[in-house]
């Protein structure tokens, strides 16, 4: 299957039903990698707030008018020692699954970074889990690098 036609655009309130069940499908398929997530529903994010919240950008990509996939870019605040005040970090990536391996990742992602160089950033960040090798794969294709790795012990 070749790339549709995907409108990338700015989510708007009246997205957030769609939203919210991306949300839950994230959730869903972080789980195996993530012994300490509660069970039953939760919530990451606050998208509500972050569609309203002029310093971030929530995306979404539509094919025929039905939203496909997901992603945000928000500010966040880094650590003193670095050389970099702020970085944009990207989360709520998300597409459905039968959308996925066409591209539009890549699509969602550089839309983000337009966006967060645009508003001053230099420094993009995103968060994956260790055991997840097809959205790192998907994440390195773009351009991102390893970077650290946060270790736990219970």
């Amino acid at each position: 299957m070749s790339l549709p036609k995907v409108n990338i655009r700015k989510a708007i309130l009246e997205d957030l039903p769609v939203l919210l069940n991306f949300e839950q499908e994230i959730v869903k398929a972080e789980r195996p990698f993530d012994v300490t997530i509660k069970e039953g529903p939760i919530s990451y994010y606050d998208i509500k707030k972050m569609i309203q919240d002029p310093k971030s950008t929530v995306i979404v990509g539509e094919i025929k008018g039905e939203i496909v996939a997901s992603g945000f870019a928000m500010p966040k605040v880094a650590r003193g020692y670095l050389n970099h005040e702020f970085y944009a970090y990207l989360g709520f990536m998300y597409t459905h699954k039968d959308f996925r391996g066409l591209g539009i990742n890549a699509l969602l992602v550089e839309e983000l970074k337009k966006w967060s160089l645009a508003n001053g950033y230099k420094e993009i960040r995103l968060t994956v889990y260790n055991d997840n090798e097809p959205a790192i794969k998907a994440y390195e294709k773009v351009g991102f690098k390893k970077h650290i790795i946060e270790m736990r012990l219970e």
